[in-house]
């Protein structure tokens, strides 16, 4: 290398924000993902055995997708080709893979092709890849930030291994931000720095994870800060952080994973972390009657009889936040949610519908008992229809010992909760007395499928 071509060098270093200059130069600089890259597990056994085929990267921005990706070219001895989806299209696509064709004819070297956002690619761009992919052209080393057996077709998602990121540790954050601090050469470890220990951690606690996002921040603490040494205090920690963009597409993985982390917080009792996530989707754009009406479901299905109350609640906050709209609305959304998150549960009701649906749908249809049938019309007395009802409000508890069903068949099972406790007492009184009309029509067991039935 001349001497120009160093100097070119370090003056690009020089104009690289921290992030860029503290990427790791190998693996053993990188942080992070042991669940899929330390000693033993399968990328590393990939790389170690030189086995590696496309693979895709799929997790949130600050985990080292990039830069991994950048590791690997240079661990198989791969040329590194980048491209971004956002701002390429199939003209540039195709040019790299016929220059990846010509580089294996010619030398037997393959290419590295890394393309970032990929999730971004149509699927007419996608199924570009897959002859390359699929004869092995090119190491495809793709990375997105959505869920890619949604985001990537499927033909190409079966062709490559997926490997998950997973936010940094506090530990880890720490540990990056550290390096920076010592570092001579790519960091400020020429300035003289004292980190306090609560800075230290206020700077990973507020990253979230993102290594950039805490190197930026440091970055943004020292470069502000003239004097020498310097105390990097808390206060001047929380002046660096700038508030991360909420990462929330309300078409992509982070809406479905936030309404399940919702509703599985109410379902599971607890308020606290119900709370939680109303605020993240609120916060994040999430549309309102999409909330209400998972909230609607949530209170018959989760609920049920075990609080009568929770249902028109619901409808009730629906019919609120439709009216009032936000920001108010988020009040009427904290108060059923947290009425929801306390309230006794039962799926009693919810488990009844499935079963009894489950045995319509294999063919076990009952016919209509002669007594209960429509016995108003002309010619129903003729067929019988109708005779023998007995009208529930001629006895003296208002229930009739009849057979209405035809079968011994009990679909709902109260819980011993809330106010279905209740139900659950009187039911084995109804029961009691039903039983005696069912037993003297010498009731069967839910019959088999018939197969002829739907013919």
């Amino acid at each position: 290398m001349s001497l120009f071509e160093v100097a070119e060098q370090k003056n690009r270093q020089r104009v690289q924000p921290l992030a860029a200059r503290m990427r790791p130069r190998n693996l053993s600089e990188f942080s992070g993902q042991q669940h899929f890259l330390g000693e033993g597990k399968l990328l590393w056994r990939l790389i170690q055995s030189d086995q590696l085929g496309s693979i895709i990267f799929y997790g949130p921005p600050g985990t080292g997708k990039t830069t991994l990706a950048h590791l690997l070219a240079g661990e198989t001895q791969s040329t590194f080709r980048e491209l971004t989806a956002v701002t390429s299209g199939v003209k540039e696509l195709r040019s790299l893979l016929a220059q990846a064709a010509d580089s294996v004819a010619a030398t037997g070297n393959r290419t590295l092709l890394f393309i970032d956002e990929i999730h971004r690619f149509n699927r007419a761009q996608q199924d570009v890849l897959l002859p390359d992919v699929e004869n092995g052209t090119v190491i495809l080393v793709g990375a997105t930030t959505q869920n890619p057996f949604f985001a990537i077709n499927s033909a190409l998602v079966s062709r490559s291994r997926i490997f998950q990121f997973q936010p940094l540790s506090l530990e880890e954050i720490k540990a990056i931000i550290n390096a920076a601090l010592s570092d001579r050469e790519r960091g400020f470890g020429e300035r003289k720095i004292q980190m306090e220990q609560d800075a230290l951690e206020f700077l990973a606690e507020t990253s979230d994870g993102d290594a950039r996002q805490a190197l930026g921040a440091l970055e943004i603490g020292v470069l502000s800060s003239k004097e020498t040494p310097l105390q990097f205090t808390r206060e001047l920690a929380a002046e660096s952080v700038q508030r991360k963009a909420i990462e929330y597409d309300v078409c992509g993985d982070a809406h479905y994973d936030s309404a399940s982390a919702l509703i599985k917080s109410i379902r599971g009792s607890d308020p606290d972390a119900a709370i939680y996530w109303l605020a993240r989707m609120l916060e994040g754009g999430e549309e309102v009657r999409f909330l209400t009406r998972r909230l609607v479901i949530l209170a018959s299905e989760d609920v049920g009889n075990a609080d009568p109350h929770a249902l028109p609640l619901a409808v009730a906050a629906m019919q609120a936040c439709e009216f009032v709209g936000l920001p108010e609305c988020q009040l009427t959304l904290s108060q059923c949610v947290t009425y929801l998150a306390c309230c006794p549960k039962s799926n009693a009701s919810t488990i009844a519908i499935s079963e009894a649906r489950g045995d319509v749908r294999e063919g076990r249809l009952l016919p209509v008992p002669v007594s209960l049938r429509d016995g108003h019309y002309s010619g129903a007395a003729t067929l019988g229809h109708g005779k023998d009802y007995q009208y529930a409000h001629n006895s003296p508890d208002a229930i009739a010992s009849q057979d209405y069903l035809g079968i011994d068949r009990e679909y709902y099972q109260p819980v011993d909760r809330g106010f279905e406790s209740e139900l659950l007492e009187r039911l084995q009184f109804i029961r009691a007395k039903l039983r005696v009309a069912k037993q003297k029509n010498s009731p069967e067991k839910i019959p088999p499928v018939d197969a002829s039935v739907n013919k």
